[in-house]
């Protein structure tokens, strides 16, 4: 008898199967956690939490069922904090490991691990895989997917991150995001990396693909088999929601419905920015735009229900089922 696969969330397994419709690149909190605790000015947990809370209580109302959270070492990750969000929250929160950088590694692995002045063994995969099989600090929660980035370039430090990702995904069978640049067409450079470990590049999201009208690079990202993570609506700074549409719908009516997933790479809180500003400068990137204005303007270009649901439901359920990849 085939048991029924899991998927690991902050309030513990759900069934893939019931994962329902999944918004695959969402933060809760990014902060510069260093900073936030030398400022504690800055920082309010009651009204923080709360705020959270009430935002994600107002994207759950919209039929959203989960949320992958891609929140890693290097983005102020807290599980803890994620888990009190949840608690009043009905709503699944996926978990992430991994290390954001888009230059070196953290100083704590500088001078241990392969090609170091210590040498020795990857301290990294052995974190990431802990934390996908035993659970993140004390806490008891694991992570369920890794998460690495590249920005315009790869880095030694970019490229030592990535391998670990990439052998700490062998040893689980944990699928992997990655955060990239569309416009410097860096998804193909983490492919090429990914690859060469001899990741199936179909357990690989790469994401903010989106982040482009390019239909020869998004053919690459797909064709090689991964999938593009159509994931910053609202963020009409870097490209407006009417050319992220026509993008998807495009895509769609070409038959790639099976390899996107769509999402906002929204914060309920992220201290990047003075308080205000992200308000002011993408008013539109928050939780709910896509099912208030995207999942529409979608539809109106073309776009299927059954390709909406592969989308927002097949896709995701495949992600984190292997063996259905």
């Amino acid at each position: 008898m085939t048991s029924t696969p899991q998927v690991q969330t902050v309030r513990g397994p759900v069934a893939a199967s019931d994962l329902g419709t999944v918004l695959m690149h969402e933060h809760v909190f990014v902060l510069s956690e260093e900073f936030r605790q030398s400022l504690p000015g800055t920082w309010d947990e009651r009204e923080r939490v709360g705020d959270a809370v009430t935002r994600l209580k107002a994207l759950a109302a919209t039929g959203v069922t989960t949320i992958v959270d891609p929140t890693v070492i290097g983005l102020g990750r807290d599980v803890a904090r994620v888990a009190a969000v949840n608690e009043q929250v009905d709503l699944n929160i996926v978990a992430a490991t991994g290390i954001y950088t888009l230059a070196d590694v953290p100083d704590y692995f500088r001078y241990h691990g392969p090609g170091t002045l210590l040498g020795g063994p990857e301290g990294m995969t052995e974190l990431f895989v802990r934390e996908l099989t035993e659970g993140i600090a004390d806490t008891g929660i694991r992570a369920a997917f890794l998460k690495c980035a590249i920005e315009d370039e790869l880095t030694p430090g970019v490229e030592r991150v990535m391998r670990a990702v990439a052998q700490a995904h062998l040893r689980t069978g944990a699928p992997i995001t990655v955060h990239t640049s569309a416009s410097a067409r860096t998804g193909l450079v983490a492919q090429d990396v990914l690859r060469s470990e001899g990741v199936d590049l179909g357990a690989v999201v790469i994401g903010h693909s989106g982040d482009t009208t390019d239909l020869d690079y998004l053919h690459r990202i797909i064709d090689n088999g991964s999938y593009a993570g159509m994931d910053r609506f609202g963020l009409d700074v870097l490209l407006p929601t009417d050319q992220r549409v026509a993008t998807v719908a495009a895509l769609a009516g070409e038959g790639y419905a099976q390899r996107m997933v769509l999402s906002h790479d929204a914060s309920c809180h992220i201290d990047w920015f003075p308080p205000g500003v992200r308000e002011q400068i993408a008013p539109n990137w928050h939780h709910t735009h896509l099912h208030d204005e995207v999942l529409p303007a979608l539809r109106a270009a073309g776009v299927t229900e059954e390709q909406l649901t592969t989308m927002l439901v097949d896709n995701p359920r495949r992600y984190f089922t292997p063996s259905q990849g």
